[in-house]
């Protein structure tokens, strides 16, 4: 029996989508208001789910609260109250802070620090209520 638990988080940062190879326009064009020259902000809702089979004892696949830890130390911690364009945290350099990379750098920092009876299923990062990213751990499309 495979279980799936989601634990919830949330974290406040700015950022601006902007390539500077391109003009101003063609950055506004493309980004809108994203490309804010003053950046802008997200009040982000992470969802982390995990996968795994409960423990016979204590019926957990893991312990919620040291979940809820991890995604705290790990990922809220360091990007709330943020700007990810410029402050430093698991973004590569250079790579654009857009809600897809987000989501996709998030599971690389978690995974690690999982309990080795369970795994990683999704990262759903919603940016507004209405758009989010999922990842589930696909490599090729």
């Amino acid at each position: 029996m495979i279980i799936y638990l989601t634990r919830r988080e949330s974290f406040n940062a700015a950022h601006q989508l902007w390539v500077h190879e391109w003009s101003e326009e063609k950055n506004f064009r493309v980004f809108g208001k994203c490309a804010n020259k003053n950046f802008h902000g997200h009040n982000y809702d992470l969802m982390v789910t995990i996968k795994g089979k409960p423990d016979p004892v204590t019926g957990f696949i893991m312990d919620a609260k040291k979940l809820s830890k991890i995604i705290k130390t790990e990922v809220c911690d360091i990007l709330d109250h943020s700007n990810l364009n410029v402050d430093p945290n698991f973004l590569p350099a250079g790579t654009p802070p857009t809600t897809e990379n987000l989501a996709y750098y998030i599971w690389k920092q978690i995974e690690p620090h999982l309990d080795s009876n369970c795994r990683m299923h999704c990262i759903k990062l919603y940016e507004t209520r209405n758009i989010w990213a999922e990842y589930y751990g696909e490599e090729d499309f």
